[in-house]
């Protein structure tokens, strides 16, 4: 995940719901910053599972671009 040129907003992170990277960004810039309102929101993590590693890498990145 952590290298901004390997990664695309249309990037999917969850398989079972077809959430993309642009939509978990979306939520994280209006305040949502937990998995499990996330997954409320998306879907994701509520299928398979094997996304929520991802999606929690993902939160961790946009939290350290933060001012």
């Amino acid at each position: 995940m952590g290298d901004d040129s390997q990664t695309r907003p249309d990037d999917i992170i969850c398989d079972c719901s077809g959430t993309t990277r642009a939509k978990i960004e979306s939520l994280f810039e209006q305040g949502i910053i937990d998995i499990d309102t996330i997954s409320r929101k998306t879907g994701s993590v509520s299928g398979c599972g094997s996304c929520e590693w991802d999606i929690e890498a993902l939160l961790d990145e946009l939290v350290q671009r933060l001012p």
